[in-house]
This record gives structure tokens, sequence and C-alpha cells, in this order.
């Protein structure tokens, strides 16, 4: 939490505090971890409801993709339902690399002000554990007769 709040002053600095938005929202908020074959919740927000708990983990809906911060800083994020996409990391030190040890000037100078990329896409740069079935999103999302699992 230290971390992203000095990083914000260098977000700001070149206008993407709404890109390191993305990357808070999807890794300390709705992120995903794998340990020992399996993939588990970690993020804040996940585990604050045990709806999205088991949406997260077990549901067919959600892509589930490992983590790119490239990637995920150009993707759009819902924050009223639940996530047609959640991205997964490897352990907390790679986390910890792949963001506390970056230096994120030239990632600033390349991104664009919004977004790139759709909450629910999958590109070709995607390392893909599950693609979903998108199946709660197209059905409505909240309000949807049942959030499917």
């Amino acid at each position: 939490m230290q971390e992203y709040g000095r990083a914000g002053w260098k977000a700001m600095r070149y206008n993407r505090l709404k890109a390191l938005g993305a990357l808070y929202w999807y890794t300390v908020e709705f992120g995903l971890i794998a340990e020992g074959g399996e993939v588990r919740a970690y993020g804040a927000g996940i585990l604050s409801g045990p709806t999205e708990a088991r949406f997260a983990v077990e549901a067919q809906s959600p892509n589930r993709i490992m983590l790119n911060v490239d990637r995920v800083m150009r993707t759009d994020y819902v924050i009223s339902d639940l996530q047609p996409t959640y991205f997964v990391i490897e352990s907390f030190d790679d986390l910890y690399r792949q963001t506390v040890e970056r230096d994120f000037d030239r990632l600033y100078r390349n991104l664009s002000a919004g977004f790139t990329y759709a909450n629910s896409a999958v590109i070709d740069v995607d390392n893909v554990l599950h693609r979903g079935s998108q199946e709660y999103h197209l059905r409505g999302g909240r309000g949807s007769a049942a959030v499917p699992v």
C-alpha cells in the first residue's frame, strides 16, 4: 500500500492515475494468486463477499489471466458488479518485482489517456488460465437471474 501511494505521485505527473488505479483494482482489490495448482482469491474486494469470492475462483463465466502489468494498466474495470476478468499473480514476490521494482516512466509515456482494452477482452499477449464464457455479463450482469458458478 505504501508503494502504491508513492507510485501515485509519478502517475499524477504523467496524468496516468486512472492506469495506476486499474493496477490497484486488479491486484489489491480483485487479485487472484496461483498456489499449489489452484487459483485462490487474495484481493480485499473479492474477500469482502462470498458471492464474488466463489465467482472469481470457481465460475466458468470470468476470464482468469496471468498478470501482465502493461496490459492491466490498459484495461477498463467495473466497480459495481462482478468482474468479467481477473488477473492472477504467481506469488507476492512476483507482484512486487513486476510493480515496485519497475520503472514506470516509459510505460506512463506510452500509455494513452483512456483504456485500450475492455474488461472482458482476451488479447494475443495474454497467458490465459481460463477463458471465460462471459455468461454472467452476457445475461446483463447484476440483476440477472443467478450468478453462474
